[in-house]
């Protein structure tokens, strides 16, 4: 039996989270999120300074895949969403691969680059995230990176879908769902 996973991929403030707390609904699938892990940290461990986050990040991360091989032996389709970075994530998505009958569908959140970047100073001044997430100092840190408005996908077998959230009015997750269903529906090549 395949197991299907939807991964959700893309730069901080891009709209991950909403995007995949959407589709996670409307497929009736488990969901979880990076932030998940790393806000429950920040709270059971504290929050100092933005080496301590990034600590947090890298177990947070590492958090995400123990969970989703706990799936996978379950034998449950799931979402999983982050800021996945394709040298380091690609190949542990991969080791799952080689050990369980999976079929991915990715979507790959991008922004224009400069939308998000207010988008992500928005943020760390309106009080909606986390503190510990230090997002003054995320910010200026990730700029550069935020600019462009995207990073390179994962390179996953399976279907790809690139989602613009430049605009949130022009999303449309119901044809979203319906492409990610049919990336399911087409198996494991690469679109």
């Amino acid at each position: 039996m395949t197991i299907n996973i939807l991964v959700i991929n893309g730069l901080p403030g891009v709209g991950k989270t909403t995007t995949a707390t959407a589709l996670a609904e409307q497929l009736c699938w488990p969901l979880m999120t990076k932030d998940v892990f790393k806000e429950s940290l920040f709270d059971s461990l504290g929050w100092s300074d933005r080496a301590w986050s990034k600590r947090l990040s890298r177990a947070s991360m590492d958090l995400l895949f123990v969970w989703l091989e706990s799936e996978l032996r379950a034998r449950r389709s799931c979402v999983v969403e982050s800021n996945f970075e394709s040298d380091r994530d690609s190949p542990r998505f991969m080791a799952l691969a080689a050990q369980y009958d999976v079929c991915f569908v990715q979507v790959h959140v991008v922004c224009a680059g400069e939308i998000l970047w207010q988008r992500h100073l928005q943020r760390g001044m309106d009080g909606s995230r986390h503190p510990g997430h230090q997002e003054g100092e995320v910010a200026q840190e990730l700029r550069e990176r935020l600019l462009r408005g995207s990073e390179p996908a994962l390179t996953l077998p399976g279907a790809y879908i690139a989602l613009d959230t430049s605009d949130f009015k022009n999303v449309n997750y119901n044809n979203v769902y319906h492409a990610v269903l049919q990336g399911f529906n087409d198996g494991p090549t690469r679109t």
